[in-house]
């Protein structure tokens, strides 16, 4: 085997080789150093003067299923600029590391298509050295992202295991990349996000959030000129449970048999598009059926349909008639359903129309959350939270799917 070989295959360069060795299916390659090329480790002085040295073993690139290690006694030496003893410094391998660089960059490649079990298993060392190197690797590159370009967010909470344990996740519309992880949730758990902004002088031009109260008063305080858009997702979703609400009422106070058996069961066809019932299933004229029967509840369906054509017009001018309208017409409606959502719209009116001036909305955090929700489920979890959220500022560079 020539040296020139061990450079392209594993990226040992400056080095010469003296031997290879098989024993218990491992290869053994053993180099060494020129005494010419001995520099201190400190100064990089050339003056130098060899005494001695510590032999150590390195982890190769494997070769098929054969484990490989390469021997090397590295010189120790006297510098006569410093007047100390150290060792000379290794160019293939990072300090305190029993492994070279090319062994982090393959167990890296492999990582993007397979677990750290995987991986561990096919190269042949311990779960926790494949960790180690993808967790600084995370650090060097996703550990601060940068916010300087950042103009339009999005911020919203997600649900990271049981007993209620939340994270806030900041996502950069324009990438998709996750700028900021925060523990917990509510105003606090951005705090440190708007220490970052105000260092940086990071001027966001808008911002989507729910409706929160909490969200509504951080954004104005630390954004006040920032436009703030609510998601058009949350406002329905937020109908949706006040429909539900009515349903359960209606179900309640329902007192013919019929009636009662009519409306049980038909909670999800009330939250479900007219486009994505089941026709299969008869779920169009099971929905029907109960509307029929109930005038309450078909007057809130109807206007659920209404609701959703706010986001669905040519310009602000044209949506805000529309906005109008459907308060209008939920005010009179006589249902206290309608009307008390009526008063919740009439509340953010300004950041339901703030929707034409920025198109933006949280639903790419629902993505984000779906990728976080599988990559937990591959790995079983996560206990070390510092890691997890390494791997959350580096989502939108990975694929994940589920196999199987």
């Amino acid at each position: 085997m020539s040296t020139s070989l061990l450079y392209q295959a594993f990226g040992v360069r400056g080095y010469r080789y003296v031997s290879t060795d098989y024993f218990d299916g491992v290869v053994m390659f053993t180099i060494e150093q020129d005494r010419g090329t001995l520099r201190c480790s400190a100064c990089g002085s050339h003056r130098v003067m060899a005494h001695g040295g510590e032999t150590r073993v390195f982890r190769l690139v494997p070769i098929g299923s054969k484990r490989v290690f390469l021997l090397f006694r590295v010189p120790r030496v006297e510098c006569h600029e410093c007047q100390v003893i150290r060792q000379v410094a290794i160019t293939f391998a990072e300090p305190r590391r029993r492994h070279v660089r090319s062994f982090e960059r393959y167990a890296l490649e492999l990582c993007q298509h397979m677990t750290i079990q995987d991986v561990a298993d096919h190269v042949g060392v311990g779960w926790d050295l494949v960790k180690d190197i993808q967790k600084r690797h995370l650090e060097r590159h996703y550990a601060k992202p940068k916010l300087r370009r950042l103009r339009q967010i999005a911020i919203d909470e997600i649900s990271v295991g049981k007993g209620h344990h939340y994270l806030t996740v900041v996502l950069d519309l324009e990438s998709g990349a996750v700028v900021f992880v925060g523990e917990g949730k509510g105003a606090d758990a951005l705090l440190p996000f708007w220490k970052r902004l105000r260092a940086g002088h990071v001027r966001i031009r808008a911002v989507a959030t729910d409706m929160s109260l909490a969200y509504i008063h951080a954004v104005r305080e630390h954004l006040p000129r920032a436009v703030h858009v609510f998601d058009h997702f949350h406002v329905i979703k937020l109908f949706n449970e006040k429909l539900s609400d009515l349903r359960r009422e209606l179900y309640r106070e329902a007192t013919e048999r019929l009636h009662k058996r009519v409306l049980k069961g038909t909670r999800w066809l009330l939250l479900k598009n007219p486009e994505n019932l089941d026709p299969e299933r008869k779920e169009y004229q099971r929905l029907q059926e109960a509307l029929r029967i109930n005038q309450p509840l078909a007057a809130a369906y109807y206007m659920k349909e209404d609701l959703r054509q706010i986001w669905m017009q040519p310009d602000k001018a044209t949506a805000r008639l529309v906005l109008d309208g459907w308060i209008r017409r939920a005010d009179q409606s006589g249902i206290r359903m309608l009307q008390k959502f009526a008063t919740t719209l009439s509340m953010y009116r300004s950041g339901i129309l703030a929707y034409y001036d920025y198109p933006i909305s949280t639903g790419p955090l629902e993505g984000t959350n779906t990728k976080i929700q599988l990559m937990k489920r591959q790995a079983y979890g996560f206990r070390d939270q510092h890691f997890f959220k390494l791997k959350i500022y580096a989502l939108h560079t990975t694929k994940y799917a589920l196999v199987g």
